[in-house]
């Protein structure tokens, strides 16, 4: 049995395995969780994941969840090129920062934006009070001065001069909230040449070919879901949005 990977590209984590392992060649059999159908919270799935989340990875009996888990296996099963993960002991230490400090900064805002702005009025039945979304545009725009300030700097990537696991996992969490309608690039001359460039790096290809499910969403609805399920997620999303 070959290598599977459970991924929705409505998610940014599943984005950044998609488009990693489809840039490295590394063969693999897509397997479709369809977020918006609750499939991720089925008994099948739970024996891939008990988490009930996506991404998750099966390799023969082997099983992992976590994004980042995902893509440190495959980079070093697969020897993927060096610039993605360095084996120069500083490079990686930078990568490794930003992988620890992306989930209560780039994804957590950008995920709450996205969420406020392009979910909320699919599965709410009245909209969220505009304070709501005005306080996580002001936290996303901290974050983004931050990710300016400390991990792009001056340098063409994140970790210097080729792009890295860093870079692939901040585009896509950087395209979250872009595809609701705020453009985090706009105005950033020096973040919008950093997307040009990771962009150019993955492959323009590539790239729209990921982020066409929520640039171009289809199956954000909740017409066919079943209605215990539609409220299981409402209240997911509500909790989250507290």
């Amino acid at each position: 049995m070959g290598l599977e990977l459970y991924l929705d590209l409505v998610s940014q984590p599943c984005r950044s395995v998609y488009i990693f392992a489809k840039k490295n060649g590394i063969p693999f059999e897509f397997k479709h969780v369809l977020l918006f159908k609750g499939q991720h919270k089925t008994e099948e799935f739970a024996k891939v994941n008990v988490l009930g989340k996506v991404p998750a990875l099966k390799d023969a009996d082997f099983t992992l969840s976590e994004s980042i888990a995902i893509l440190l296996y495959l980079a070093r099963k697969f020897k993927t090129p060096d610039h993605w993960y360095p084996s120069d002991l500083q490079k990686r230490a930078r990568v490794d920062e930003y992988l620890s400090w992306q989930h209560v900064a780039t994804r957590l805002c950008g995920t709450k934006v996205f969420l406020i702005k392009a979910l909320a009025p699919i599965f709410l039945d009245e909209p969220l009070p505009p304070a709501k979304l005005n306080g996580a545009l002001e936290d996303l725009n901290g974050v983004l001065k931050q990710f300016e300030e400390k991990f792009l700097q001056d340098r063409p990537f994140i970790v210097g001069n080729e792009i890295s696991l860093a870079d692939l996992v901040a585009i896509v969490e950087l395209m979250q909230p872009v595809a609701a309608g705020c453009d985090v690039f706009e105005g950033r001359p020096k973040m919008a040449a950093w997307r040009r460039r990771v962009e150019e790096a993955i492959g323009k290809d590539l790239f729209l070919e990921a982020h066409e499910p929520i640039l171009k969403p289809k199956d954000m609805t909740t017409e066919s879901l079943p209605p215990e399920v539609k409220e299981q997620l409402k209240q997911s999303l509500l909790k989250y949005l507290k």
